[in-house]
């Protein structure tokens, strides 16, 4: 729900306050650029989008912004819906803007028969100086709407030395004079932040075409909203005041608007904010490394809400953990080395069946492999470690141990009191209670040796459990 106070003229809403009922059918969408790939920040917006219409029964809509037409390309737009359902995201439907541009140019007749849509021809150099001079005159460096005051011969001057107009918006923040602008304050209830207000006369009024007849993000943006049946736009905080513009040009185009929720940021460790430059957080670099997709939506959605982060198993329990009005208004600090927490705990209680495709894929199968896994998740930081484990199962330590005199003595002879087949769960307990009676060694002393003449690791899975897997046979061959 919002409000316009003030009114402009050719406004297609003649009243000074706007209200509308809320959507029937919950619609959202995610709708990045695809000029490079998404990085955790982007996955957020996602995955709030995401969960917002899955605790609502709703649908969630992929639209790639790609009328950078020079920078958009089809194979971004596919890394990221890969990127996407490796998250567990599945959109109902995808669009592309680049495919919409009639349905835009006929929102702009609209716009110019209503005269809210202007003809500009400013040089950026021209916008800058006139932005300089509004400062030393201690205005606000906003557009001053010249051109509104052209005259006719100016304009055919301007055609004749081949300048070719940008087209602004006119904002309803004015009673009669466009060149009088007063404080117009548009106000909406934040999904997320609460009661938001934006000031019109502190914004310029915003180019909707380039020169070349391109359009900018604002325009396609809104149009889609409406054509599509958004019913809520879920974004990043730095977005707040494009609200505000958008919020008018709904009403300049008779639409009802949706409701606006903006989250906040994530930034680095460091306070700085996240970019597609950044390949090193991309969702790629992520899932390479090892990460797993949950522990990804774990922490993106839930730093900087007043939930703990916490290993989240399913998405199902994510949504039932995901609050928009929970989140915090300030910056949320991304750390990757939560990440690496949160996978470890994902692992450490992942069940077999989730694991098994994968770990065949690694060359782990068999009877043992179920066992196996049970024995050594407990100690993973990343899934693709079980192989080095099952390595060292089958075929030993990947470099033996330089043992003490003393240590290797008494391993020989802690070997000579292994216990016969068959053996069972309870043949590490058998073993130790035989040495510890024999040689009197206890705690470290006892138990390093063995593990390292076992594994090559001074840590790792519980040997009780290992012990069955590598059967008597197997023990044996280990022995220094």
């Amino acid at each position: 729900m919002f409000y316009v106070c003030g009114q402009a003229r050719g406004s297609l809403v003649n009243s000074k306050t706007i209200r509308y009922a809320p959507f029937m059918t919950v619609t959202v969408r995610f709708a990045p650029s695809p000029t490079g790939r998404i990085h955790i920040g982007n996955a957020r917006t996602a995955l709030f989008n995401w969960l917002f219409a899955m605790n609502n029964k709703g649908r969630f809509i992929q639209r790639f912004d790609d009328t950078d037409v020079a920078r958009s390309t089809q194979e971004f737009s596919d890394a990221i819906l890969y990127d996407l359902h490796w998250l567990g995201i599945f959109p109902d439907a995808t669009e592309y803007q680049s495919r919409r541009f009639e349905i835009y140019d006929a929102a702009v007749e609209k716009l110019k028969a209503a005269r809210l849509l202007y003809a500009c021809y400013e040089t950026p150099e021209e916008l800058d100086l006139r932005r300089k001079v509004r400062r030393t005159r201690g205005l606000p460096p906003v557009y001053g709407r010249e051109a509104l005051t052209l005259t006719a011969e100016q304009v055919a001057e301007y055609q004749a030395d081949g300048r070719r107009p940008h087209w602004r918006f006119l904002l309803p923040n004015f009673t009669s004079d466009p060149l009088q602008p007063e404080r117009t304050e548009i106000h909406w209830n934040d999904l997320v932040r609460g009661e938001e207000t934006v000031d019109l006369a502190s914004l310029s009024d915003p180019v909707l075409m380039r020169e070349d007849g391109t359009y900018l993000y604002t325009l396609p943006s809104v149009v889609d909203d409406i054509e599509m049946g958004i019913s809520h736009v879920i974004r990043g905080d730095d977005h707040v005041t494009n609200t505000g513009v958008q919020l008018a040009l709904f009403q300049a185009l008779g639409a009802e608007p949706p409701v606006f929720g903006h989250h906040n940021l994530l930034t680095t460790a460091s306070g700085e904010g996240l970019s597609k430059r950044s390949g090193a957080l991309s969702i790629e670099s992520l899932r390479e490394t090892g990460i797993e997709p949950m522990a990804v939506a774990s922490l993106a959605v839930l730093v900087g809400t007043s939930e703990n982060v916490v290993a989240v198993q399913t998405m199902a329990e994510l949504a039932e953990r995901f609050d928009p009005a929970a989140t915090s208004k300030s910056a949320a600090k991304f750390d990757p080395d939560e990440l690496f927490v949160l996978n470890r705990a994902l692992l450490h209680h992942m069940p077999f069946s989730e694991a098994r495709d994968r770990l065949i894929v690694l060359g782990i199968s068999g009877e043992q492999a179920e066992p196996f896994w049970l024995a050594v998740r407990g100690n993973l930081d990343r899934l693709a470690d079980a192989a080095i484990w099952w390595r060292t199962l089958r075929d030993g330590p990947q470099e033996q141990p330089d043992f003490s005199d003393a240590d290797r003595d008494f391993l020989r002879q802690a070997f000579d009191l292994l216990p016969e087949d068959p053996w069972n769960g309870s043949v590490w307990k058998e073993w130790t209670g035989r040495i510890r009676e024999a040689t009197g060694r206890k705690g470290k002393a006892l138990f390093t040796p063995l593990r390292l003449a076992l594994t090559g690791q001074p840590s790792g899975p519980e040997l009780a459990d290992l012990l069955p897997l590598l059967g008597r046979e197997g023990t044996l061959a280990r022995r220094p």
